[in-house]
């Protein structure tokens, strides 16, 4: 359910009065195939989360390695389902790496600049695909990266 969106509230009758108030302003109600999903997602058990869990970490441990072999900044323990890599070299934005990421390897990293100014010098890991998909990104990475190896050793990455 990677970007759909699910809350619930609970609380005191006035401010959940207030709310209801806002909400039936704002709209008409959740999908009500979220809701059940959702519903069905909550009842799974731990086991359920945690296998899940184990899920992203792997996910997340992989995008990892991808950032550190692009030389990225980017933070381990960060949480959610996105790992955002600096780009230490401030003559190399979002875009250009991303290209040439893609022209050279075939693996598409988003920009950060398409979020705005502020992400020119990122790019961004989704944790939403497959680890085995991370891991073939990464050696088609290094495969491309050959042809230009010697400036991966330098402060510029790729």
């Amino acid at each position: 359910m990677a970007g759909w969106r699910v809350g619930a509230v609970i609380g005191a009758k006035p401010y959940i009065d207030t709310i209801m108030t806002f909400r039936s302003n704002m709209d008409s109600g959740m999908f009500k195939p979220i809701q059940e999903a959702a519903a069905v997602a909550l009842g799974m058990g731990r086991d359920w989360i945690e296998n899940l869990n184990s899920q992203y970490q792997q996910r997340k441990d992989a995008a990892c390695d991808i950032m550190d072999y692009l030389q990225l900044e980017h933070d381990k323990n960060g949480a959610g389902l996105f790992v955002w890599g600096k780009i230490k070299d401030l003559n190399l934005d979002s875009e250009a790496l991303a290209n040439k990421i893609l022209y050279d390897s075939r693996v598409f990293i988003t920009p950060g600049h398409i979020f705005g100014s502020q992400g020119n010098q990122y790019l961004r890991i989704s944790l939403c695909s497959p680890v085995e998909d991370m891991h073939a990104a990464l050696d088609r990475i290094k495969i491309g990266s050959e042809k230009y190896s010697s400036s991966l050793n330098s402060s510029t990455a790729l």
